[in-house]
């Protein structure tokens, strides 16, 4: 394919609470063997990219420790391949990044001693399927300048005002773009995809930088969209983005119908992550599993329904579990009842424990409160 792939994979979120304090938000866990990131990865795979640049910056070890394989990706090739970039000290600059196009601009020779004409930009947690071939040539057909990659939420509940909402003319050109209005003009978002000539991108980035503007959105998008012909390319599929702990909440839970399964896992082109090598999960005398996904690794020696086991969860015997997302390493003592909660990687529910969240209010339990149950 005639682009590179940048995944903006750095921005410090605060809403998913203490599942963030030590991942980045690229690496949340989802679908039960997967990490946010892997959609990303393997829209840029599976749309011919051949050289895609990673900037991470927050809680950067986890998704490293992820990505210190490009091979499962197919990114493990001489030519091209993937390219981690993270903040650092030089003689001319010791800056973390100070928004989504400062963070590009800081690794600009990334760009320029590239040759692809084009620029395919994501973001590293949203949860969807995209064929960049078709919204190259939507973008080419249209001469645009820029193309930002949109979905229509008309038949959707989410909560608008956690996303940019743009405003179409007739022709998809976006005449204005808000970026998480509190009263929204529409109910058209952007996904946070981007396509842009490469030379473009380069021009637009140095000139902002000279003013000290730093964020895509606000400084490439909002401020040229009557300069530039920025234009709307309508993504009409599945779209989820882990932006909240509800959204997170959710987008997991979704994989629980098989539709979901078998359109991102089943249907090619598949959406691929890192194997781990687990042995298979055990299910003991006694265990109760019903609409469920238990990973590798898991043995499950209680009831288990309507939840999500990522690799080596433990359920301990007459515990029940509902409405719950376990993750890696998670441990469930005996004589347990946990509902409406997310447990985080290696924490641990003792015995006779009473752990439940309310509907649309979910609970978190991580390392830390273990003491306290």
């Amino acid at each position: 394919m005639r682009a590179i792939g940048i995944i903006l994979a750095g921005g410090k979120n605060e809403k998913l609470h203490a599942l963030t304090n030590h991942r980045a938000l690229a690496a949340m866990p989802i679908a039960g063997s997967y990490r946010t990131i892997d959609f990303a990865l393997s829209n840029m795979t599976n749309s011919d990219i051949k050289k895609v640049a990673v900037i991470t910056q927050y809680n950067s070890r986890s998704l490293m420790k992820h990505l210190s394989s490009s091979k499962w990706w197919d990114f493990g090739r001489k030519q091209g391949g993937l390219f981690v970039f993270t903040p650092y000290r030089t003689h001319d600059k010791s800056l973390w990044y100070r928004g989504t196009a400062d963070a590009i601009y800081q690794n600009i020779d990334f760009l320029k001693n590239s040759h692809e004409p084009y620029a395919i930009i994501s973001s590293g947690n949203v949860i969807c399927k995209m064929d960049f071939n078709k919204i190259l040539a939507y973008h080419v057909k249209k001469k645009a300048d820029m193309t930002v990659v949109c979905k229509d939420l008309s038949a959707c509940e989410d909560d608008i005002r956690k996303y940019g909402v743009v405003q179409l003319d007739e022709n998809h050109r976006i005449m204005e773009f808000e970026e998480k209005p509190l009263e929204p003009i529409g109910r058209t978002i952007s996904t946070g995809v981007y396509v842009v000539r490469r030379r473009l991108l380069i021009e637009l980035l140095e000139e902002i930088a000279q003013d000290e503007r730093y964020d895509i959105v606000h400084d490439l998008i909002i401020r040229y969209r009557k300069k530039k012909k920025i234009y709307a390319y309508l993504h009409n599929t599945y779209f989820s983005c882990i932006n909240s702990m509800e959204s997170y909440y959710q987008s997991n839970m979704n994989f629980l119908t098989k539709s979901y399964r078998d359109y991102f896992f089943r249907q090619y082109p598949h959406v691929v992550s890192k194997v781990q090598d687990e042995p298979p999960a055990k299910y003991n005398y006694g265990a109760i599993v019903h609409d469920a996904l238990v990973s590798a690794g898991c043995i499950v020696n209680g009831k288990v329904e309507k939840s999500i086991l990522f690799p080596k969860v433990f359920i301990g015997e007459n515990s029940v579990i509902q409405n719950t997302i376990l993750l890696d390493g998670a441990y469930v003592g005996n004589n347990c009842f946990i509902e409406n909660c997310i447990v985080d990687t290696g924490a641990i529910i003792k015995d006779n424990s009473l752990v439940k969240g309310d509907t649309g209010k979910i609970k978190i339990v991580v390392k830390r409160n273990a003491k306290d149950m």
